[in-house]
């Protein structure tokens, strides 16, 4: 059986000045990157950053919608959705 991803939407903002996330907003996760949206760099930014706060690593965190678009679908292999409503409390998982 196939490995279920929590998902989640989530809200960018590139060139941000420096990688975090900024809370929930409407169910909605909001981050900001310091890379561009060029070549993919403020995506590539924001995976890892979602990788680093779960501690998880990099490889179970994935973009599912959005990969132009300031607002995206995040999928993380491996995480209970619990726990990612434990960490960013009214996210809609």
């Amino acid at each position: 059986m196939p490995d279920p991803a929590a998902r989640f939407a989530l809200r960018l903002t590139p060139r941000g000045g420096v990688d975090r996330i900024d809370g929930v907003v409407d169910g909605e996760l909001r981050a900001r990157v310091a890379a561009p949206a060029v070549d993919g760099a403020a995506n590539h930014a924001l995976l890892r950053l979602i990788a680093d706060q779960l501690d998880v690593p990099r490889s179970s965190v994935s973009l599912v919608v959005g990969a132009t678009g300031r607002r995206k679908v995040i999928a993380v292999h491996g995480v209970d959705p619990a726990v990612l409503r434990a960490r960013w409390p009214g996210l809609a998982v």
